[in-house]
């Protein structure tokens, strides 16, 4: 009875303080459990049905401090736009600062002149259109042992898709940053490959937000379980690139060259950008777990949507055709000759963003979103899944038709606040272009050298279309497909 009354002079006590202090509306609830259940297992499909109830921005306490949720595109540029540089800091709970060793990285790191040198060396050094034209081979070449691979293990079986995205796109990315592939053409992984993969698969199921216990400050002391986890996985990203960076200083002390790639950038720029160990570890974990997981998660979202398509697929393939043929493969150079192809990439990444919640930008002062207060050390969310649904932006918005971008060239890498499947500003993800020709050389390939079909007995419509829980959109059941080669030859 204590306790009932207690939630209920609270909760009355927040109504007024939102009233008050003119902050966005949301539900009230007993502040220490806040909407956490409500919120699980997927926050932004949860976000989304609080903003059907409540409007396009949303407040609501998870414990001690406020979130505000934005739920459409007029919002959102004032979010990343007319207030990017108040809201450029990063909110790092303990287990992000463990992996990010305090924000001495790009992703995690707070907002000012350090971050903008961090930046500009990825995008010069890794992301520019001279870089990613320098390693277009390997990712060619790697996309073809993908395909040969398939076409080795089909025999009209059915495989898990993700399986093959996954290798193609850990190869390409280690090249980049490494200059090593990491798996063999027949799927096996080198030594440095099996911890790598094992130490991201571990930080992926990590609980690395400790939710409400770091929210509540009498419920902190229990944090240590979790903490403890996330202080040994961290230490064992930590010693990995390590290695990592002291074979590639002996290899370089030997004059032995190897393919170029950014390491050997942030090697010799070490002194001009002022970088440690530490910075440069932050740096090459941040282009492995976030260049995997980009293009993997569209392209298999891609595959999901065109089995549920066949009109769809069967135009994909024609333009592949007829732009290619069939004695050719298709490279990255043939992309801009493929527009429909282009846009079946656009209308994937607009119903299935990889990141469905933005990360958390933190307010370093008070501002005003949408004629409300915001107060400062709110943290702020931008729902791309939700915006990539709204009815008042798209006509049809849950039916996947590409033809839409035929009609209208919507921009794709944060200048049109309908379609933020990379962010946008200060904050925006340096690696969008990469992600973008990625995600078109997988899908692209794949429809061109295959046809593609469920197991046998299973309908399109049991196909499952949910999330896993987590950062990251992948889907919660894996794609399963059986591919039937389609052209008289292959690579």
């Amino acid at each position: 009875m204590v306790v009932e009354v207690l939630a209920i002079v609270v909760t009355l006590i927040i109504i007024l303080y939102k009233f008050t202090q003119n902050l966005p509306p949301g539900p009230c609830t007993w502040p220490i459990i806040g909407k956490m259940r409500q919120l699980r297992p997927n926050v932004f499909r949860s976000l989304a049905e609080l903003s059907r109830v409540y409007g396009p921005i949303i407040s609501f306490r998870t414990g001690s401090s406020w979130k505000i949720t934005v739920s459409n595109p007029q919002l959102a540029k004032e979010v990343l736009k007319d207030n990017d540089q108040q809201l450029a800091n990063r909110h790092r709970t303990t287990g992000i600062a463990r992996f990010s060793r305090n924000g001495d990285d790009l992703t995690w790191a707070d907002y000012g002149p350090r971050f903008v040198k961090l930046k500009k060396i990825c995008v010069v050094e890794l992301f520019s259109s001279k870089n990613l034209e320098t390693h277009r081979a390997g990712r060619e070449e790697e996309i073809s042992i993908m395909i040969e691979s398939i076409y080795s293990n089909s025999c009209g079986k059915g495989l898990v898709l993700k399986d093959y995205l996954w290798n193609f796109m850990f190869n390409s990315i280690t090249r980049m940053i490494f200059g090593k592939s990491c798996v063999s053409s027949d799927g096996e992984l080198a030594i440095e490959g099996r911890e790598l993969k094992a130490i991201l698969e571990a930080q992926f199921h990590a609980k690395v937000s400790l939710g409400i216990l770091e929210e509540v400050w009498w419920l902190r002391w229990m944090s240590w379980i979790i903490d403890g986890e996330n202080k040994a996985l961290a230490a064992r990203i930590h010693k990995f690139f390590e290695a990592v960076i002291h074979e590639r200083e002996l290899e370089r002390e030997n004059d032995n060259n190897t393919y170029p790639n950014f390491l050997d950038a942030l090697l010799s720029r070490r002194k001009e950008y002022d970088l440690s160990n530490n910075t440069i570890s932050g740096l090459l974990w941040d282009m492995v777990s976030a260049g995997i997981d980009t293009s993997v998660v569209a392209s298999e979202w891609g595959m999901a949507e065109l089995l549920r398509n066949p009109t769809v697929q069967q135009r994909v393939q024609k333009e592949l055709d007829n732009v290619i043929g069939s004695g050719e493969v298709m490279t990255e150079l043939d992309i801009p000759n493929l527009p429909y192809l282009r846009c079946v990439v656009k209308e994937t990444l607009r119903l299935h963003a990889p990141t469905p919640l933005m990360l958390p930008h933190q307010a370093n002062q008070n501002l005003n979103i949408g004629n409300y207060n915001i107060p400062k050390g709110s943290r702020v969310f931008v729902n791309v899944w939700a915006i990539g649904r709204d009815q008042d932006v798209w006509k049809d918005p849950l039916v996947f038709r590409p033809e839409r971008f035929l009609e209208e060239d919507v921009d794709i890498k944060g200048h049109d606040y309908r379609l933020l499947p990379f962010g946008s500003g200060r904050r925006v993800c340096p690696g969008a272009q990469l992600g973008i020709n990625l995600t078109s050389l997988m899908l692209g390939r794949l429809l061109h050298h295959f046809e593609w079909s469920l197991p046998e007995g299973m309908r399109v419509e049991e196909i499952d279309m949910l999330e896993m829980s987590g950062i990251v959109g992948y889907k919660k059941i894996p794609l399963e497909v059986v591919p039937t080669p389609r052209l008289p030859t292959h690579p």
